[in-house]
């Protein structure tokens, strides 16, 4: 069996393959967060990013196989360890934000991080294996950071509706995956073969950004859009002096003013349940949303829709008008959950938070 006895020079230069190749893990790393990350193709900025990153990437695949070339003639396995543990790392913070691909404002929060990573110019090996440590745990910061940012503002909405957020994440296995599967932090670090730490804090950033998906979706078919844009909102939700009578009586909708035949729109995705005249309402079209929430549009001048018709999101409804128990042209909005009116203030600002999140 054939040996090989090292000198110091050697073994330095080995090191300073190995760190070279750390470094190029991290910086290819990168480059592929970055693609995935990219949200569309008019995000110019991003892809003159990620080809200055492709560029550094041929210049350290150079370095690294040369270094590779240094380690299998001589070996130096404490320095490979700690280059197999970056690599581990970077394949565990991949899997977190391939997860996050698609979802808006991620590539805005997490490129400056990878900027600054592989920005750095250091040539020491050991400070270069010490910048690409502190770029992960400042990449796994500002992931975390945006997942439970995004997931707050959600859970927000949902309750400013005074609706329960947990009762509308999807049952099953319809959202989540390999980092959340597993509810021990022990045995995510087991598999991703990572330190238990890295591995929690992996886990929390994932299941953030697993609620606030699930959430979101939730959110699309919830009534949280505004009827009529453009119109200004009048009388509110709650005991008023009646127009009519002069006394206190409870009002259960939001009135918005506005010009007739001004287009009313659904405010989220449904099915038409009625249309006609209700006593008081005049010319009323309802929408049944699902899991017990329904929307009524009143004293309307036209309806456009018909009774069983499937309507999107934004659809026209009908025109504003003035029929039915009203005073004057405008559109009288209601909120109803399981059979009880809700103000219909709440949905709105819910519908609010749920655009800024986006």
């Amino acid at each position: 069996m054939k040996g090989y006895v090292l000198s110091p020079k050697t073994q330095m230069i080995a090191a300073a393959g190995v760190s070279a190749a750390a470094l190029w893990m991290g910086v290819c790393s990168a480059a592929m967060l970055v693609n995935v990350l990219s949200v569309s193709s008019a995000d110019r900025e991003v892809a003159r990013t990620q080809a200055k990153y492709e560029r550094w990437i041929a210049d350290r695949q150079a370095r690294l196989n040369s270094a590779m070339a240094q380690l299998n003639a001589g070996g130096s396995g404490a320095t490979a360890g700690v280059a197999a543990d970056i690599e581990k790392r970077h394949a565990a913070l991949a899997m977190l934000l391939t997860d996050m691909k698609g979802t808006p404002g991620a590539a805005q929060a997490l490129t400056p991080v990878i900027d600054k990573a592989v920005a750095s110019s250091d040539a020491n090996p050991a400070q270069i294996v010490d910048t690409v440590r502190v770029s992960q745990e400042q990449l796994l910061d500002a992931a975390d950071t945006f997942a439970k940012s995004r997931a707050d503002r959600l859970r927000l909405a949902f309750r400013l509706a005074g609706l329960t957020p947990a009762a509308y994440m999807p049952k099953g296995n319809a959202l989540g995956g390999p980092l959340i599967e597993s509810k021990d932090p022990r045995a995510l670090a087991a598999v991703l073969d990572v330190d238990e730490s890295f591995a929690d804090r992996i886990q929390h950033a994932a299941a953030d950004m697993n609620e606030a998906k699930g959430l979101e979706e939730a959110a699309h078919d919830l009534p949280f859009a505004k009827p009529t844009p453009e119109a200004e909102r009048s009388s509110s939700f709650g005991v008023r002096v009646d127009p009519f009578t002069g006394r206190p009586a409870f009002h259960s909708g939001q009135d918005f003013s506005g010009s007739r035949m001004e287009a009313i729109h659904a405010t989220g995705p449904g099915v038409v349940s009625f249309t006609g005249v209700r006593s008081g309402y005049g010319n009323t079209v309802e929408i049944d949303h699902g899991r017990g929430l329904k929307t009524r549009y009143a004293h309307l001048a036209v309806i456009a829709v018909s009774v069983g018709q499937q309507v999107a999101l934004g659809q026209r409804l009908g025109g504003m008008g003035s029929t039915g128990r009203s005073t004057g042209t405008h559109l009288h909005y209601e909120v109803w959950l399981n059979g009880r009116a809700m103000n219909p203030d709440r949905f709105l600002k819910a519908g609010d938070y749920v655009q800024q999140a986006e």
